[in-house]
């Protein structure tokens, strides 16, 4: 909504601030996986007095601008966005920060801007409704159903076809400590569900370990007698979380004082078996031992993806390209375009 000769209301020109804002979030969500709720808050309460502020121009405007310009828009944004985010946090489908922003756009952008530069006005295209919010949702939704053509494509073009081309890509081991994302291998293949990324990190900090130290010695580590008698904070698994690793002392260590590496004389014809444990890896102890779930992580899973990582070189991973992204860049081109959906096919 826009007062004639104007180039912009007043709250449509404050609602541009969330764009650097939600191109920030975009960027530490592509990095670190972790948004502080604290981002929101000023935001909230900003699209929370601009909302009012609209009703009341709306208001002392005329009746077809408080009802159909106003009212109905907002109302769809309050009333079905706002749901829509919740329902799809609550059953897994969004991240806590992607509903939270979700929420806020609902907030900030309930009716279509308009941003008069020279003689064109932005957004180009409108919608029957008017509610911006719900114009980049599906903005969102398309380029997120884009990402898996794209990730198709590049494969394609690698001559990677497989299974998993469609939403991930192989990456060397050792870039393994410093990637977001889901492991798409076990050892009997590749598989479209495996280890989280940020609970292996969990296990190798609560261990005092590194993903080098596990595949330097492999064996060693897979003995639940080389868990850490006082294990180090796991922390969440994010890439930047602050950690001790300082490799804690093993319950091997205090039993024999050796380093629990085979010498040349010990070695037997037998030793090349790969022993069997109670718990492999300690996995088990590890789950038992942290607060939470570790993303949902069971022992098994734990177990194949550090098999995996032991051993192969390059394995494939999905990078679980955060919703953050799309919704940024649904945003501004929500500003700029309109709504692709109806703009486009409409």
């Amino acid at each position: 909504m826009t007062l004639a000769g104007a180039v912009a209301t007043t709250p449509d020109l404050l609602r541009l601030v969330a764009v650097p804002v939600f191109a920030w979030v975009a960027i530490r969500d592509i990095k670190t996986r972790r948004v502080s709720s604290t981002v929101w808050i000023p935001l909230s309460l900003l699209g929370a007095v601009l909302l009012v502020w609209d009703g009341w121009l709306a208001w002392n405007a005329d009746g077809y601008a408080w009802t159909h310009e106003f009212l109905l828009p907002a109302a769809v944004s309050i009333g079905f966005v706002v749901p829509i985010a919740y329902l799809f946090w609550w059953f897994g489908g969004f991240g806590g920060a992607d509903a939270k922003a979700l929420l806020v756009l609902a907030l900030l952008f309930p009716t279509f801007p308009q941003y008069a530069v020279g003689s064109s006005t932005f957004p180009l295209t409108t919608t029957p409704i008017g509610t911006f919010s719900f114009t980049i949702l599906t903005n969102a939704v398309i380029i997120g159903v884009a990402i898996p053509v794209v990730l198709a494509l590049r494969n394609a073009a690698a001559g990677r076809i497989n299974g998993v081309m469609v939403i991930g890509w192989p990456v060397s081991w050792n870039r393994i400590p410093d990637t977001h994302g889901r492991l798409l291998e076990t050892p009997e293949g590749r598989s479209r569900g495996g280890l989280d990324l940020d609970a292996l990190r969990m296990y190798l900090r609560w261990r005092g370990l590194t993903l080098a130290d596990v595949r330097d010695a492999p064996d060693r580590y897979r003995d639940p007698a080389t868990l850490p008698e006082e294990p180090n904070p796991p922390t969440d698994g994010a890439v930047t979380a602050a950690v001790r690793s300082d490799g804690g002392t093993t319950l091997e260590d205090d039993a024999d004082g050796d380093d629990g590496l085979e010498t040349d004389a010990e070695a037997t014809p037998e030793a090349d078996a790969v022993p069997e444990y109670d718990d492999p890896w300690g996995a088990e102890a590890f789950l038992a031992d942290i607060d939470g779930t570790a993303y949902g992580t069971s022992p098994e899973e734990l177990r194949e993806g550090l098999e995996v990582l032991a051993s192969k070189e390059t394995v494939w991973i999905s990078p679980g390209t955060p919703f953050l992204v799309p919704v940024f860049l649904g945003l501004a081109i929500a500003l700029i375009y309109g709504d692709l959906l109806v703009g486009t096919f409409v």
